[in-house]
């Protein structure tokens, strides 16, 4: 564990700050912990580090969008990618890149820290409702990210040992140090989620639900007002100024994450937690946002509307918690395909290709959908257009068509006189998601870069989480609490939001979403559909992996891509279905994520999950 070296770390850090001479330091300015009660930028810094190893962003660079190509909805091209290897076999408690465990820890022992001196800090020492408000904000900010580290880490490494028990992480709530007993127990999951749970709450409690100025001193919480509390001194504490930070609306975001993840079947059985709870929870971050009416008719395409990623725009509404605006060319660099100076990394699978339905809403298995395997990107979910590069597909405006067939073209991807050999597509596919066509990329000779932004949680997760929620409690259309909505509203709003249940121009058809009705009439049947629409809106964002394995299906399903040839006679395409890729997971027990092994060798009380050693 790194624990020790973090408290080393951190007492060096501070013993170099602001030394006037750095070889022969004067004493009075060797900062240790206990002095960071006098200095409130150091004792910020904690919480600071905190919100570093905030993991799973979905910018390439921190390799979220990676994760997929563990999964049946990608693989890479780049045959050195640790999540490739993982996924082809060499998985283990000693490698195993989905891994959480110093990351988080590292946080917790941080914030952790943080806690033990917030109330003490000088924030605001001359004036006292301001000092207050600090303490609360802060010390909010923490709960609600200890909360946020343990989510990560239960869905990581969160599962059952020999003895039965379904066992999360060790619990710590204070910090460790170098007399520390290091040989902690892991906690119950149910254990973990409830300490989850009271971090969230608390957090809420501390917290505005958004920072917003205010323009009427009648606003201030009397609590601060008893205190003295002015408007401008509100406002510079919990306004604007502080939009990103943890807020109570992303706490309560996250409670309503944690309660889908333990209502889950891999873990409901000892969570301690139903679905109907995690669908209340869910339930009351939408209805802030006014439930179905604030639904958003362009969220499933915010990475498109260039108008809204500028800094200058306002927030979108489909995110509820994001990245920083970031001015850069990253995904372009690793996702475009070669012939636009990228190197094409991630291919959608035909898995997920043939995951979307046809436009009329009827999945493509269906024999009466229309779907024609000679013309297989006719007619179908608008959804397919938006997120993946296909043959054929023109993505630059005065750019040639993307060809991924293996017939000639001048601008075939795999044409190896083009030096893409080790960028083309395997599957015959690439990525667009998330993807600017007005990019240059970095090795184009004329980089452009454009703004991106890069969502932490967007609203149509939660939506889907609480039909998910719902529909396993109480069925398609039951709202016995009241909450205005159902499972089918949910489902209902998103397909109609895609374009499904629609002719070949866009018209409603006389019949609708006839599969939709169909799924509504029968529970079974409309679980799978919504975690079928889970998996298509939320593509690429980090959630496949994760919820594969919430929801016990098998990791191993071959995957396949689409090979495609041309008559030189007569021009005709033809369409084969390929094998690209075998995935070697073990179902009876890889559902579940392993326990470091060298922690388990160091610590004989960490009991190692079921299969793993």
């Amino acid at each position: 564990m790194k624990t020790k070296n973090i408290i080393f770390y951190l007492i060096g850090l501070l013993a170099f700050c602001s030394c006037e001479d750095m070889f022969e330091p004067a004493e009075e300015n060797r900062r240790q912990l206990e002095d960071l009660t006098e200095e409130s930028k150091y004792a910020h810094g904690l919480l600071m580090y905190g919100y570093d190893r905030l993991p799973y962003m979905t910018r390439i660079s921190d390799a979220a969008c990676w994760t997929d190509v563990a999964t049946d909805d990608a693989v890479t091209n780049l045959t050195s990618n640790n999540y490739l290897n993982m996924a082809t076999g060499a998985w283990a408690a000693d490698n195993n890149p989905m891994s959480q465990w110093d990351n988080c820890r590292d946080g917790i022992q941080y914030i952790n820290l943080f806690l033990t001196i917030v109330d003490n800090v000088k924030w605001a020492p001359s004036a006292v409702s301001k000092q207050q408000m600090f303490v609360d904000r802060l010390k909010g900010e923490a709960y609600g990210l200890r909360a946020l580290f343990y989510y990560y880490l239960l869905m990581a490494h969160g599962g059952y040992a020999d003895d039965g028990v379904l066992y999360g992480v060790p619990l710590l709530t204070s910090p460790e140090d170098g007399s520390s007993d290091f040989n902690q127990p892991r906690a119950t999951f149910a254990a973990c989620v409830q300490q989850c749970f009271d971090d969230c709450d608390n957090a809420m409690a501390l917290l505005p639900i958004d920072y917003v100025n205010i323009d009427d001193a009648n606003m201030v919480p009397q609590k601060y007002l008893d205190l003295g509390a002015q408007l401008s001194g509100y406002n510079s504490v919990f306004g604007s100024l502080s939009n990103g930070l943890m807020s109570g609306r992303i706490a309560e975001a996250v409670k309503a994450q944690v309660a889908l993840l333990a209502a889950s079947p891999a873990f409901r059985e000892q969570s301690g937690v139903t679905s109907a709870e995690a669908a209340k929870l869910c339930a009351n971050v939408l209805k802030r946002i006014g439930g179905m009416e604030g639904f958003d008719p362009t969220g499933n395409t915010w990475y498109k509307n260039k108008t809204k990623l500028e800094p200058s725009a306002s927030e979108m509404p489909e995110i509820l918690w994001r990245e920083q605006r970031r001015n850069e060319t990253a995904l372009e660099d690793v996702l475009y395909p070669p012939t636009l100076y990228g190197s094409g990394r991630i291919n959608p699978s035909q898995n997920l290709v043939d995951a979307f339905p046809m436009r009329s809403g009827l999945p493509i298995t269906d024999p009466t959908s229309g779907y024609d395997p000679q013309n297989p990107y006719a007619n179908r979910d608008p959804r397919l257009a938006d997120n993946i590069l296909y043959n054929g597909t023109v993505f630059k405006k005065g750019k040639p068509a993307i060809i991924t067939g293996t017939y000639p073209n001048e601008n075939n991807e795999t044409d190896d006189n083009l030096n893409t050999k080790d960028k083309s597509t395997r599957t015959g596919y690439y990525l667009k998601k998330q993807l600017r066509d007005d990019v240059s990329p970095s090795t184009s000779g004329s980089t452009l870069a454009q703004y991106h932004v890069y969502p932490r949680i967007r609203y149509t997760e939660l939506f889907l989480a609480y039909a998910e929620a719902a529909n396993d409690a109480w069925g398609p259309k039951s709202d016995p609490t009241g909450v205005g909505f159902t499972a089918y509203d949910v489902i209902k709003a998103i397909r109609e939001r895609a374009g499904l249940g629609t002719n070949e121009i866009g018209q409603p058809l006389p019949e609708g979403d006839a599969y939709l009705e169909e799924c509504a009439a029968d529970q079974a049947k409309m679980t799978e559909l919504i975690r079928n629409e889970r998996r298509i809106e939320l593509c690429f964002e980090n959630k496949r992996f994760w919820d594969m394995r919430r929801w016990l299906l098998p990791l191993n399903e071959p995957i396949t891509g689409m090979q495609i040839d041309r008559d030189e006679e007569t021009g005709v395409l033809t369409y084969k279905l390929i094998d690209v890729e075998n995935r070697v997971y073990d179902n009876s027990y890889q559902c579940y994520g392993p326990i470091p092994k060298s922690e388990v060798l160091k610590f004989s009380n960490l009991k190692q999950n079921k299969g793993w050693r």
